[in-house]
């Protein structure tokens, strides 16, 4: 009888309002104020009061007020944003605090046990931290203790030693005691080529050389090529300490200025690199390649080789393009370079007709100063030496992929598989809008990619291609074969910079398997999924190193009128983004500088266009000449406004 009684039902309903918790994360907004986002269509308003006792990206439960039921209270914290990091030191009045270095946070921290450190920081240095204390959690204010002292306020390597602080990555080479390694007796019959003309081809400053190329003519014309590559693993036994130092690494860390190597230089700059007129144990790959481009009779052997020179990307270019005064100094090194560009035209044309090629850009190179000061930054373009290079790298890796498939079914792989599936309705949508009329099915297999990627490559400008970009998956790495959508080949497994890569050094292990005869194991998912956490923390860091470099050095033309050319990369109504061509740094333009009145701004992002009042205003690819207004280096971004 109770079951419809409305006082019943109104009562229930007030208890289930007094109790209506939601879960989601904290966005703070520069006013002070805040949201917590359930999901990406329902967010809740957080009063500036509420606001003090979580932190922006907190994970937390809280209660909708009964009033306002679009404001909520925190009540729990789930998951915090801040536990590690990194900030600067604050003193006042004899109390220490540190400030977190994140844009989106400006909480300065109270720190419990400053005076246990052997270090006297001063206001401005960096340190390293973890949060001890949280509102939500110990019912009282945010607290911190500091971890480790990492750089001075002032020194101008903290772009370098903070960031690398903040990833937890290392700063040195590993410091292992070699003396008196000597190689394993691995059992392989190791062939003596050191009479054969190998040569490298390097950066000029290219210390730890990986690669060394060796070509001749068969009497049918077609070219028979030998790969040979760097044998670290001929040094380095399975599952010993410097093993699992190299896998915990993962990759040798390249960051503008200098590198962080994967081995000690002992190996990677000297032992193992191909240095001329030196013998060195090499794994190698001889492929023939066709006329045509193809590659038949593809075998992977251990070898001695001796390189007989060691040459550098730009002379060998400009010879190749009959500028410069460089020559090769041997009638056998010339030989060598002609058959190699020989080879390269072959493969570029195979390439361009049944896969797919890069894009070419520069890359951008920082000159730093004794004092780690931005000196100059040189956009370096990629010319016929380093495509010579990367070609031969392509084909031996192709080679690899190849033999591991077929003779074991498991290897270290990279994989990209084109589209992502949850957008193919909205890649389709996108390119109907441009009048290019695809169906799901095609444009998901290998095949149907490339046509449409060739469809695209041949368009006026690149928007199109840059703008699908954004559906494409993630390129991974597994332990699977699988095809390469971005390389439009069937599959890729590199071998080539075992130096380098951690994941190369397995290949060669798993290569070696197969020429001795012997059972090996595939690497498991562990190892695939620790490989690749390292390789994306390691790109974090160096764009971040880019970002904050980027800002200190165009901070010195802040209003001096001095033109930067740049390229339309993204538009919203709140503004652009450019790249400056001339060093690659982005920049933004805000909507003030484009249109005086926002309201009429009308972003097109289908189209690529900015417009106002019926006006196209900016396409994405348009090149405009800008100032540079502003650069805040606390957020690592540069302002800029159009030439007018």
């Amino acid at each position: 009888m109770f079951q419809k009684n409305p006082i019943l039902i109104q009562l229930k309903k007030k208890l289930k309002l007094q109790n209506s918790f939601v879960e989601g994360i904290v966005k703070r907004k520069e006013k002070g104020f805040g949201y917590l986002e359930v999901n990406s269509n329902k967010s809740y308003f957080i009063h500036p009061n509420q606001m003090k006792k979580v932190m922006h990206g907190d994970r937390i439960i809280a209660i909708v007020s009964n009033k306002d039921k679009e404001t909520v209270t925190p009540k729990k914290l789930i998951e915090p944003f801040l536990n590690r990091f990194v900030g600067r030191i604050y003193k006042k009045n004899n109390c220490v605090s540190i400030i977190p270095d994140n844009h989106f946070l400006n909480k300065t921290i109270p720190c419990n046990n400053i005076k246990n450190l052997n270090y006297e920081f001063q206001n401005g240095d960096w340190a390293i931290a973890k949060m001890c204390k949280h509102p939500l959690k110990d019912h009282c204010g945010f607290h911190a203790e500091i971890v480790d002292f990492i750089v001075k306020s002032k020194d101008k390597h903290a772009p370098w030693w903070v960031t690398l602080s903040r990833y937890n990555l290392e700063r040195e080479a590993p410091n292992i005691n070699l003396v008196g390694i000597t190689m394993l007796d691995e059992q392989l019959d190791r062939k003596d080529l050191a009479e054969l003309d190998f040569i490298t081809i390097d950066s000029i400053s290219t210390e730890d050389m990986d690669d060394a190329l060796y070509v001749k003519e068969l009497p049918n014309g077609n070219l028979y090529m030998i790969i040979a590559i760097a044998d670290p693993t001929s040094y380095i036994q399975e599952g010993s300490k410097l093993d699992i130092m190299a896998s915990e690494r993962g990759f040798t860390n390249y960051l503008p200025g200098f590198n962080v190597p994967m081995l000690p230089r002992k190996l990677s700059d000297d032992l193992c690199s191909l240095r001329p007129n030196s013998r060195r144990p090499v794994l190698a790959c001889s492929v023939t390649v066709t006329n045509e481009g193809h590659l038949i009779n593809v075998d992977f052997f251990a070898a001695w080789i001796k390189s007989k020179a060691k040459l550098v990307y730009n002379d060998v270019s400009d010879w190749l393009e009959n500028i410069g005064a460089w020559k090769p100094t041997d009638i056998k090194i010339e030989k060598q370079l002609r058959l190699l560009y020989r080879l390269y035209l072959i493969r570029n044309r195979w390439r361009k007709t049944y896969a797919l090629l890069f894009k070419d850009r520069p890359d951008y190179r920082f000159l730093i100063g004794d004092k780690g000061d931005v000196l100059k930054i040189i956009a370096e373009t990629r010319r016929i030496a380093n495509h010579i290079v990367e070609e031969s790298m392509i084909l031996a890796n192709v080679c690899a992929g190849k033999i591991l498939r077929e003779k074991l079914g498991f290897g270290i792989y990279n994989i990209h598989l084109g589209f992502d599936s949850k957008s193919i309705e909205q890649v389709i949508a996108v390119l109907a809008n441009h009048g290019i009329i695809v169906d799901a099915k095609s444009i998901s297999t290998l095949d149907g990619f490339k046509l449409l990627r060739r469809q695209l490559d041949s368009q006026p400008t690149q928007f199109l291609n840059n703008r699908l970009r954004r559906f494409q998956s993630f390129a991974s790495i597994s332990n699977k074969p699988g095809p390469h959508f971005g390389l439009g080949l069937e599959n890729y497994a590199t071998w080539t910079s075992p130096i380098r890569k951690f994941s190369d050094m397995i290949n060669h292990r798993l290569l070696k398997a197969i020429i001795l005869g012997n059972k090996i194991s595939c690497p498991d998912n562990a190892l695939i999924i620790k490989i690749s956490e390292r390789k994306r923390l390691n790109r974090i860091a160096e764009k971040d190193i880019e970002d904050w470099l980027y800002a200190c050095y165009l901070s010195k033309f802040i209003d001096a009128e001095h033109i930067f050319t740049t390229e339309v990369i993204y538009i919203s109504k709140n503004g652009m983004r450019v790249r400056l061509l001339d060093n690659g740094a982005i920049a933004f333009i805000p909507s003030i500088f484009i249109h005086v009145l926002r309201n009429e701004l009308i972003c097109n992002q289908d189209n690529g266009t900015l417009t106002a009042r019926g006006k196209i205003l900016y396409r994405i690819t348009d090149i405009i000449d800008v100032f540079i207004t502003k650069v805040c280096l606390e957020k690592r971004i540069i302002v800029a406004r159009p030439v007018n």
